[in-house]
């Protein structure tokens, strides 16, 4: 089945569908561009201070321009600039994403992605993820794959040739983990109670699944159907690194909906985080829920 077919038959609000196929088509223009793009890190920096790969501002403005053409799209606010940009006065969605998550790993040829959460509003501020109608992401790897959400269940889409084919079909995360994705394990130096939650993983003998990339690794947890993907605070970023917008609040909606787990280093709920800011930030535990529960207490 592909994903017109899917969405038809699982979205009867058509103006939802059209926002979800705007997605798709800019991922398939990422998607091409990867295999011919400039992999160089440029002089710039986004409004976060991380550096920006050519590729970084190659995706962005792929974005915009798609969805610039969807009237149902009012505004969307990008990782990768300080400011929302309003688009179709009379659109009723609006889009947080991330153009492409991972790019430090481009010149690795790892794989990388892209991340959407979209809510029915005018305003990006004073949102919860919990508002979210719809959240998604991509993998751009040996595969370009496409993750979606209405908020029951995850279906995922495989590119073959030029159309998304289903393939992952509202499968279940389990609520124990064999697998574990430790990020910012400089933490370890600083946080004596996140090296013991990393040696009980390697002492229980998980299996490690960690590239460096938000998108890959919780890809991972999804495609095995368990796993934990971790990132505390450290004393540089004390409220965590991962925008909430952009990367948390879209994953804690996909997790949650297949029936994982989602929490910040205090054990609250992503979903239930307000944004106050549009960049602001956060620690999460993400993934099969016993072990999430378990991260967060151990720390």
């Amino acid at each position: 089945m592909n994903i017109s077919k899917f969405l038809k038959q699982n979205q009867t609000d058509i103006s939802l569908q059209n926002v979800v196929l705007s997605m798709v088509e800019g991922v398939k223009q990422v998607s091409e561009k990867i295999k011919s793009c400039d992999i160089k890190v440029t002089t710039k920096k986004n409004f976060s201070g991380d550096k920006q790969m050519a590729l970084d501002l190659v995706s962005n403005d792929i974005f915009i321009d798609v969805f610039s053409k969807n009237e149902q799209i009012y505004a969307i606010a990008s990782e990768e600039e300080e400011e929302k940009r309003e688009l179709n006065n009379n659109g009723n969605y609006i889009i947080a994403f991330d153009p492409l998550d991972g790019s430090s790993l481009i010149n690795t040829n790892l794989s990388i992605g892209s991340i959407f959460g979209v809510y029915q509003s005018k305003n990006f501020l004073g949102q919860q993820g919990k508002n979210q109608i719809c959240a998604a992401y991509a993998v751009y790897g040996p595969r370009t794959t496409f993750f979606l959400s209405f908020g029951k269940g995850v279906y995922g889409f495989n590119l073959e040739q030029d159309d998304f084919i289903l393939f992952y079909d509202n499968e279940k995360i389990e609520k124990k983990s064999k697998l574990f994705s430790p990020g910012n394990l400089r933490a370890v130096n600083e946080n004596a109670k996140y090296k013991k939650l990393v040696d009980i993983w390697m002492q229980e003998e998980k299996t490690l699944r960690y590239s460096g990339g938000m998108v890959p690794d919780i890809n991972a947890i999804f495609c095995k159907n368990n796993g934990i993907f971790s990132y505390p605070a450290f004393s540089k970023y004390p409220n965590g690194k991962l925008r909430i917008l952009y990367e948390c609040a879209p994953f804690a909606f996909l997790v949650e909906a297949a029936g994982g787990l989602a929490l910040d280093q205090q054990g609250n709920r992503i979903l239930d985080l307000e944004i106050k800011e549009l960049h602001q930030r956060s620690t999460i535990f993400v993934g099969s829920e016993d072990e999430v529960r378990r991260g967060v207490e151990v720390l």
